[in-house]
């Protein structure tokens, strides 16, 4: 019997040791892949094209997006599939580039990149800087809650300056499951920056 119960203790031992080992390990995953990124955005910056974070990774850098009255940051990844938004916002491959004319869009998951969706208002501004160093403004003049299979997005759309941006991610922010809705954050380019 004693025996059973140190065996028992070394087994909860260990399997609460991996447990907390396992927790440890996406957080740290995460942090790692953010410092790989900032050097694959930098390294796009002095003019690579395609630069890939890590040696086996399918994603390069494109933009680097703000919002500076929630002082937000995010390192916007070409492609919207499952590997790139596990890192990043990911920009659709179907819509123009940022900037450009049309309605470019960028989607990431509600719970870690675009939580910070929840919190912005019409009129909050978002600066891009893309790969080839054009800095574009957009001001936020709409946000809405749409199917996911009708967001009424066009890429095609250029809005009334020109260019548009979309930010997208799956609502509401604090379900844990699939959802068939979508939180859509829509904002047209500055004039100003237009004229540039």
């Amino acid at each position: 019997m004693r025996a059973f119960r140190h065996f028992a203790a070394i087994a909860l031992l260990l399997a609460g040791t991996a447990l907390v080992v396992s927790a440890l390990y996406i957080p740290a995953k995460a942090a790692l892949a953010q410092v790989l990124l900032e050097r694959a955005w930098k390294r796009t910056q002095s003019g690579e094209a395609n630069v890939r974070p890590w040696p086996w990774a399918d994603i390069s850098p494109v933009a680097v997006l703000e919002v500076p009255r929630l002082k937000e940051r995010s390192i916007v990844l070409e492609g919207a599939n499952g590997q790139a938004m596990a890192f990043g916002p990911g920009h659709m491959t179907n819509t123009p580039p940022i900037g450009s004319r049309g309605t470019a869009i960028v989607a990431a998951h509600r719970d870690t990149q675009f939580r910070y969706l929840r919190d912005i208002e019409d009129g909050d501004r978002i600066a891009v800087e893309t790969g080839d160093g054009r800095h574009t403004a957009f001001r936020v003049v709409e946000t809405r809650v749409v199917r996911a299979d009708a967001s009424g997005l066009d890429p095609d759309d250029n809005g009334p300056t020109g260019a548009r941006l979309a930010l997208v991610t799956c609502y509401p922010f604090n379900a844990v499951l699939r959802s068939p809705w979508r939180y859509v954050v829509l904002a047209d380019r500055e004039v100003a920056t237009a004229a540039r």
